[in-house]
């Protein structure tokens, strides 16, 4: 029976359990929920209910009043959630925005964060109503066949992930050497980082959360300081930021206004983020505690948004301010006549806007501002791509254990995504250049992109289900929202396709696109018929 049993009251979710005391104990293996995470009573939970029968929602916590030191205990997943908002595809995807339409772009990037912050929430809420993340859930609600195919959509979007990871540290390892690290050798040095967090996670999960928030501030400090340097004009990135229009845009702008939403808003992460709030303690037999964390929650996920979305907008802003409309020929002179002169020839001698990229763009730091600007800038790179490796793996090791309930070791796990990771990216790499592994970094956005709706979906599915959340169970404005967002999804990955069948380089090519094209609709079709499906209280079909 593929629908699970609805649960008496009061333990919530219909597939959750209740919840043991004390730390949990899990074999050795395990991943980042081996350690429970215990949160401080601040309270009795009783006061809590009779609280909020006088004063209803202004109650924050079992005393009535917020408290930093349960916001403290709650912190982290939320963070280590944020960094899929960082990754090298992240930052390339800005420094193009920035050089393609200057500011005019940063309502998009400001509202593309805002629809990652409801989706993260969704997926948070899952996980601590239900105790199952979603990959757990996809297990017990969907027959085999389909549920075989949303796993492989999600474990394509984790290597494509982990891929632009290897990407970006190669190209960080290639500036910080001054070249001297061939972009495949620096592919293959991301195998000796992988082992590195393996290691680390030993040491506890408050330690790796804090080493991840370390990771974060080196972004926020490096894109910071290129940010200070270029003082771009704070007037037109206001106007940019709020307000919602793109004058003399032309396809270019508005295929990088797509790249944005596939850029911020990962696949893989909507999974992630519901296994991580399994990480607090958290008695599921309360309504009043699973409120409580739903909200710190909420709270944690928007304070890491809005740090990796400042980081965002640095990036934005830098190329926007230095570089929007820049041709190559006064790039190259200028180059030329700096101390990084051995760069110029990576740009061509003509008249036409130049093309930026995570190499390209931190050449043109240190030929406008200087080789520190160039130096900065690779450090916050690495940092980037350093800190989505491990995420990246935890997402792996999850949506496995969820959907096929296969438990592996991390070496294991980290081994084949890696794998299917570095093999690629060293071919590319050795037999082409460095743009060449640019251009593969934007097609992986685009992947991502065409993968959300295998996320979304479901997340949105879910937790519409009142007999799997009860109380919890979104409302119809957060319905009307959601499903909004997953039109204007579906909506931008037509237009990705229509805009890239041009150049496909053979029609013979047009036969697989069209087989992939049938396989990718129907599994889409399938999933918002079978969320339609699912009746709202009775808990089976």
């Amino acid at each position: 029976d593929r629908d699970p049993q609805k649960p008496s009251r009061p333990n919530y979710g219909s597939i959750s359990s209740p919840p043991s005391s004390g730390s949990q104990q899990v074999p050795p293996g395990g991943t980042y929920l081996s350690e429970k995470i215990p949160i401080p009573d601040t309270g009795p939970v009783g006061m809590l209910e009779a609280s909020r029968e006088a004063w209803g929602p202004l109650m924050l916590s079992t005393q009535g009043t917020f408290s930093l030191r349960k916001l403290w205990a709650f912190t982290g997943p939320g963070f280590l959630m944020s960094i899929a908002f960082l990754d090298p595809g992240n930052i390339e995807s800005d420094l193009q925005t920035g050089a393609v339409a200057g500011f005019k772009l940063l309502w998009v990037l400001l509202w593309a964060t805002v629809l990652g912050l409801l989706c993260q929430r969704l997926a948070a809420r899952l996980g601590v109503v239900t105790g199952k993340d979603l990959g757990e859930v996809c297990h017990v609600y969907y027959p085999k066949v389909p549920r075989i195919f949303l796993w492989l959509t999600i474990e394509l979007a984790i290597v494509g992930s982990d891929m632009q990871e290897v990407i970006g540290t190669a190209i960080a390892f290639s500036l910080l050497s001054a070249g001297r690290i061939p972009l495949w050798g620096g592919v293959l040095i991301t195998i000796v980082d992988t082992f590195f967090f393996l290691f680390l996670d030993n040491y506890g999960l408050r330690k790796l959360e804090a080493f991840f928030g370390l990771l974060i501030t080196i972004m926020a400090l490096t894109f910071g300081y290129e940010y200070v340097v270029a003082h771009p004009a704070q007037g037109a990135l206001l106007r940019g930021l709020f307000l919602p229009t793109c004058s003399d845009c032309g396809q270019s702008e508005l295929l990088q206004a797509v790249g944005i939403v596939g850029a911020i808003i990962m696949p893989h992460n909507i999974y992630l983020h519901s296994s991580l709030v399994k990480s607090r303690e958290v008695d599921r037999t309360r309504p009043a505690e699973i409120r409580e964390a739903n909200m710190y929650f909420l709270i944690e996920a928007a304070i890491a948004l809005f740090v990796s979305f400042l980081i965002n907008l640095f990036v934005v802003a830098v190329f926007g301010q230095a570089f929007y409309q820049q041709t190559n020929q006064a790039t190259f002179n200028i180059c030329a006549n700096s101390s990084l002169h051995d760069y110029a020839s990576i740009f061509p001698l003509n008249n036409l806007t130049v093309e930026v990229d995570i190499y390209r763009g931190g050449v043109i730091l240190g030929c406008f501002f200087g080789p520190a600007a160039l130096y900065i800038w690779a450090v916050g790179l690495l940092a980037a791509g350093q800190s989505s490796t491990m995420t990246g793996t935890y997402a792996g090791q999850f949506v496995m254990e969820g959907f096929l309930k296969l438990r592996w070791s991390r070496f294991a796990r980290v081994l084949l995504t890696r794998t299917c990771a570095i093999l690629p990216t060293v071919l590319v790499a050795l037999f082409s250049d460095v743009r060449e592994l640019s251009t593969l970094n934007d097609l992986l956005n685009v992947l991502q992109s065409l993968l959300l709706p295998f996320a979304v979906l479901p997340i949105l599915t879910f937790t519409s289900m009142p007999a799997l959340m009860q109380e919890f169970a979104n409302s119809l404005l957060s319905k009307v929202v959601t499903f909004s967002i997953m039109a204007l999804i579906c909506a931008i990955n037509f237009y990705l396709v229509i805009s890239y069948l041009p150049s496909i380089p053979h029609p013979a090519y047009f036969s697989l696109v069209a087989l992939l094209g049938v396989t990718y609709l129907g599994l889409i079709t399938y999933l918002v018929l079978e969320g339609q499906g699912y009746p709202g209280d009775e808990g089976n079909n």
